[in-house]
């Protein structure tokens, strides 16, 4: 059985994870990594349910408070799928679970990630986003994730996807989505900015025209 924290986000593996704890139960959580090493899972919270989610280990305590709540740091390891969801973990304050740890196809191609850090660089300029982060090639998908503008529901998508592939290729499939929105709307505050602006017009000169 493993510990659980469920919140409404999505966590991936190898992500650092930042958190305030501030309830008695999961303050409890924390006391029993310090002591007894153990990890626990941060299952995503979506649409009323608990399905899936990411093992993490406590890497430290970054801050204590006079009441007992704490900053945290943890890190992201493994996927898991909820078998059986318990209000209390035995003996405990806290919730816990049966679960199921899921295999990964570790299949990505250089060519697919590629072509996702070049439109990851044009959304970029698109947004004129300022000293975007740098990614370096090998890398892997769940280091991007969060930096695309996918919305909860798709990362949670992202989530379930059991091959590297199958990530690449939605996260590139998602950015050839997202790129013309975006140019469309920088285009849309271009012509706001015109109203009411003197405009020159390139002449007409109706040499091949037609009625």
């Amino acid at each position: 059985m493993l510990p659980l924290f469920p919140l409404e986000l999505v966590v991936y593996p190898g992500e650092r994870l930042p958190l305030h704890v501030f309830e008695k139960r999961y303050q409890q959580l924390i006391a029993d990594c310090e002591t007894h090493r153990i990890s626990f899972g941060v299952p995503t919270y979506i649409n009323k349910k608990l399905e899936y989610g990411t093992e993490v280990t406590l890497q430290k305590v970054a801050k204590r408070y006079p009441g007992g709540e704490s900053d945290v740091v943890c890190v992201g390891t493994r996927i898991f799928r909820i078998t059986q969801f318990y209000q209390q973990y035995p003996g405990k304050l806290y919730p816990g679970g049966e679960v199921e740890f899921l295999d990964d196809k570790d299949n990505g191609a250089k060519d697919l990630q590629e072509e996702l850090l070049k439109n990851i660089a044009i959304l970029y300029v698109e947004l004129t986003i300022e000293n975007p982060p740098i990614f370096d090639i090998p890398f892997v998908s769940y280091q991007v994730a969060h930096k695309v503008g996918l919305a909860m529901h798709q990362e949670y998508h992202l989530l379930k996807l059991r091959s590297e592939l199958e990530r690449l290729n939605y996260l590139i499939g998602h950015l050839k989505i997202t790129i013309p929105v975006v140019r469309e709307m920088n285009r849309a505050k271009e012509v706001i900015k015109m109203n009411g602006h003197f405009k020159n017009f390139d002449p007409l000169d109706f040499d091949d025209f037609k009625l």
